[in-house]
């Protein structure tokens, strides 16, 4: 075989080939056979007047050259003149080269046949699949001789070919034989071949790509194998990466893109497509499908993961139509609706959805009892799609959702969900909870919803959930919690004392394990927003040894041994606050003063005020220390005087005062960090002074709240002056007060530069500074009564104002 072929010919263009092929003969070539204008073996051979025979197509064309050049008909042989332009069939002559040709083209096809296997060269295999192209687009009939010779199957075989070459001339003879032949598809439907086929989709070699995508999407012009194509595993999701690649060369992508709209005859495809982000296809059935297929595809939907920017798109696309499925009476067809719009509906998709009037039905299907109710598993995902949309953040308040202008935080609607709440399961309890967590999480909606919640009685029913075991349904009741708390927080309190367990199992949450959770976190800044000065729940905090655990917990947190970054700020935020409740209780509770020794509390909030970047750890650690260093007067030590001795009882004159050395020159006594908490330990006045320059002005108030203690009445006033001079914060406090940055900080730098005016080189200093003197003025004149009597004493410890003047009554 390999010397019939003509070996030496590569690759060319088709016309090439079959000119080749044309050429090629087992028989001799008579000259009788061809044409003398074509030089090509003739088709349709016709007779001129004078004997001599052409091709019919090359003898018109040459009489229309002559007609239109002007020149008399002529035969192109002999340049005779002809009398007709009459042409005579010569079907003896066409009889015989058809015979001749039959016989030459089985001849022929029989050599490729014999060509067709793998252990041929790859030469011969090559040219062997070329004359099959040849004959098959020659005319329709070849393609069932083809077929007939059983040829197919041999070149599928060549599929398996090590040669790429081999490999793509197969799958490109293959998808001329399949073209608009259904016989030649329904051989290449069976056995493996399309999953062979659709192997070449992931192959390394572009061209291999490109004949495969080409065959398939003819192939996929067949329903029957449309379905067959979908199902071979990964064929759909390879074609969709192919269709939207940039890598791809363009012929390759369109192909893709027109085989998957051909693969869209099938619902299973169409559901592989939308599996595979695809999902145009799905959206357009269920838009305009039967009530069959809307119904499928629908319930597909409801099984689909989107990510937040497809849900919006989706509910953009088929919304409302989903809310129309889930209007209607049949049980399946809402069912399917309301699976669909769960899995659309996220805090991105709730307005599209809002505005698609979702609200009324789903508000009607979580209310609706007797026959027309929803069964208890549906009502579930009615609450799990409204609490996805509630967590918005849009205004509910003003959006309508049944008759009488009623919204989702009118006073009736409330009691109804405190109602489900109270009579349902779990799993609906947990996202009817949610549903009020989102709308306690807006401002413009917190005060409806704790209205009804008061008008209710609801709050022990919602603490109660706080020991539910499962682990969702308590994160929700905590985070509802935290949210009313605010609002709420001496009901709540009063709630966790009056219920047994509740506290305890609050702190449980807190302090269960190593990783921190969002529901630790939640726990934390319930505990936290709870009255700080309710003197019997941190008592019980204490007897429960729940301060110890905070303590740790800090401690653990500060050192980086606890896991769980994404709520570690929440979470330290909440247990500094609840660590700080018991520097509100010192004057009253032993315990308190005890545990703080105990535990060296002055020297955690001392580290704590450098927690750059968590102003709340700082604001509390500040306020903290502000209380500690007001119970260190009540804590010092005084020092004793030993008794005089008999001489110095009888003559005065001769005793002399023992010197006692190591006292506190603030509070007078003996004084420590640990035992007494003084400030003047442990560097905090510095920590505290730095903070002045802070940008966020709570944490600047609690500051200077905690500094001004180092001022007040109680201890010695001169000397607190004297270390903030040592400590360079004289100049800060003045340029707090000279910032004007808010009322109540104003307050603070007020009275604080009122207590250092007082002494003479400060005040001396002072009254040069036009600028001191115009905040002082300003305060005097604007700010609150209290702060304006203290103004004025300031003033005339700088002469601004003569000491005889009274202006205000003289308050101490």
């Amino acid at each position: 075989m390999a010397g019939s072929w003509d070996g030496s010919h590569d690759t060319g263009s088709q016309s090439d080939e079959s000119h080749q092929f044309d050429k090629l003969h087992i028989e001799p070539l008579y000259d009788a056979f061809v044409c003398p204008l074509t030089k090509q073996v003739m088709h349709d051979p016709v007779t001129l007047e004078n004997g001599q025979t052409f091709e019919r197509e090359a003898i018109e064309k040459w009489f229309k050259e002559c007609r239109e050049n002007g020149r008399k008909l002529a035969c192109p042989l002999t340049q005779k003149e002809l009398r007709s332009a009459e042409l005579k069939p010569s079907i003896a002559l066409r009889n015989t080269i058809e015979e001749w040709t039959a016989r030459n083209e089985a001849a022929q096809l029989d050599m490729a046949r014999r060509s067709l296997n793998l252990g041929s060269s790859e030469s011969d295999i090559v040219q062997a699949l070329r004359y099959i192209q040849h004959i098959c687009q020659k005319s329709r009939i070849n393609k069932h001789v083809v077929r007939n010779a059983a040829l197919i199957p041999m070149i599928v075989e060549m599929l398996k070919s090590g040669s790429r070459r081999v490999r793509c001339k197969a799958l490109d003879t293959l998808r001329i034989a399949v073209e608009e032949d259904e016989d030649v598809k329904e051989i290449i439907a069976e056995g493996d071949t399309v999953r062979t086929i659709v192997k070449f989709l992931s192959h390394e070699q572009s061209k291999e790509r490109e004949e495969a995508v080409s065959l398939l999407y003819e192939l996929s012009k067949s329903e029957a194998l449309s379905e067959k194509i979908g199902s071979v595993n990964g064929a759909i999701l390879i074609l969709v990466g192919m269709s939207s690649s940039k890598s791809e060369n363009v012929l390759t992508v369109e192909k893709a893109e027109r085989t998957l709209e051909n693969l869209e005859s099938c619902e299973n495809n169409v559901r592989q497509m939308a599996a595979n982000g695809r999902l145009q296809p799905l959206l357009t059935q269920l838009l305009e499908g039967s009530q069959e297929t809307k119904l499928s595809m629908a319930s597909f939907l409801g099984e689909l993961a989107l990510n937040n920017d497809i849900k919006v798109l989706v509910a953009r696309r088929v919304g409302s139509a989903l809310i129309n499925l889930m209007k209607s009476g049949s049980i399946p067809s809402r069912e399917a609706a309301l699976r669909a719009l769960n899995q659309i509906s996220s805090e991105a998709s709730a307005k599209v959805l809002v505005d698609a009037d979702i609200l009324p039905p789903l508000v009607k299907d979580l209310f609706t009892v007797g026959a027309n109710q929803l069964p208890m598993r549906l009502k579930e995902v009615s609450a799990t799609i409204l609490a996805h949309i509630v967590n918005s953040g849009i205004d509910f308040d003003g959006i309508p959702v049944g008759p009488d202008h009623r919204t989702l935080v009118s006073e009736d609607i409330i009691h109804n969900l405190l109602h489900l709440i109270s009579n349902t399961g779990p799993a609906i309890e947990c996202k009817l909870l949610q549903v009020l967590v989102g709308l306690t999480s807006s401002p413009a909606t917190v005060l409806s919803v704790v209205a009804a919640i008061k008008s209710s009685g609801a709050i022990i029913s919602l603490v109660q959930f706080i020991e539910a075991p499962q682990r969702d349904l308590r994160l929700a009741s905590v985070k509802l919690l935290q949210n009313l708390s605010p609002h709420m927080d001496q009901e709540l309190a009063d709630a966790l004392r009056g219920t047994v367990g509740q506290l305890g199992s609050l702190m449980r949450v807190v302090t269960e394990n190593l990783d921190i959770t969002e529901e630790q976190a939640a726990a934390a800044g319930l505990l936290a927003e709870l009255p700080e000065r309710d003197l019997g729940l941190t008592r019980q905090m204490l007897d429960d040894g729940a301060f110890q655990q905070i303590i740790y917990r800090v401690r653990r947190i500060r050192q980086g041994e606890i896991r769980g970054i994404r709520f570690v700020t929440p979470y330290l935020e909440g247990l500094v606050r609840i660590l700080a409740r018991i520097t509100f209780i010192l004057p009253d509770e032993p315990g308190a003063i005890q545990l703080c020794r105990e535990h060296n509390v002055t020297a955690l909030f001392i580290e704590l005020l450098q927690s750059n970047g968590l102003d709340n750890v700082q604001v509390v650690s500040a306020m903290a220390l502000e209380n500690l260093s007001r119970e260190s007067r009540n804590l010092t030590r005084l020092p004793e005087l030993p008794p005089p001795g008999i001489c110095a009882s009888i003559f005065p004159c001769f005793s002399k005062q023992p010197t006692i050395t190591g006292l506190c020159q603030l509070h007078r006594g003996t004084c420590s960090l640990k035992e007494t908490f003084c400030l003047l330990e442990g560097q905090a006045v510095e920590k505290l002074v730095a903070l002045l320059d802070h940008t966020n002005d709570k944490v600047v108030e609690a500051a200077l709240a905690a500094i001004s203690t180092l001022l007040e009445d109680g201890v010695d006033i001169e000397q607190g002056v004297a270390i903030l001079c040592e400590v360079e914060g004289i100049k800060p406090i003045f340029n707090v007060l000279m910032e004007k940055r808010t009322d109540s900080l104003r307050r603070w730098a007020v009275w604080a530069v009122e207590r250092l005016l007082r002494t003479e080189d400060i005040a001396y200093e002072v009254s040069g500074d036009p600028n001191v003197s115009t905040a002082l003025v300003d305060a005097f004149q604007h700010a609150d009564y209290r702060t304006r009597q203290i103004a004025e004493r300031a003033l005339k410890h700088v002469d601004k104002i003569p000491n005889f003047s009274g202006i205000f009554p003289n308050m101490g």
